[in-house]
């Protein structure tokens, strides 16, 4: 069980670091042109594309390096749960744009957060 909460947990730090910095190093228009899934930053302004890269970012980091370090490890399962919250925003989202198809890749990072906070939190704990 260790072995696949750490490679779930990488995947997913990975790509939410990777979105975030994504998010924060494009314009609008580039990052809205990745793709048909990108298109729900036309709801958003500048000022909160920018926190929601942020928040990405440090969900995506809060995610591994605690457990890497050793260092508060708890942060960890507690990324995990915020993160989930997070991805519940993102999902309200394509709700009310309509969109359902990708809301269901929604619920899947919100399933996969919810494992890693409870395996972290219930099943492996770092460092037992």
């Amino acid at each position: 069980m260790n072995i696949a909460l750490w490679i779930i947990t990488a995947v997913l730090a990975l790509g939410f670091t990777a979105g975030g910095l994504a998010l924060l190093a494009l314009p609008r228009d580039r990052y809205r042109a990745l793709g048909a899934n990108q298109h729900w930053v036309d709801d958003f302004g500048d000022a909160h594309l920018k926190a929601i890269g942020a928040i990405k970012v440090t969900g995506g980091l809060g995610l591994i390096l605690p457990a890497v370090t050793g260092v508060a490890t708890v942060l960890s399962p507690l990324a995990a749960c915020g993160l989930a919250l997070f991805m519940s925003g993102a999902a309200t989202t394509r709700f009310r744009r309509d969109e359902w198809g990708y809301m269901a890749g929604d619920i899947v990072f919100i399933a996969a957060l919810a494992f890693v906070a409870w395996g972290r939190i219930a099943l492996a704990p770092y460092g037992a």
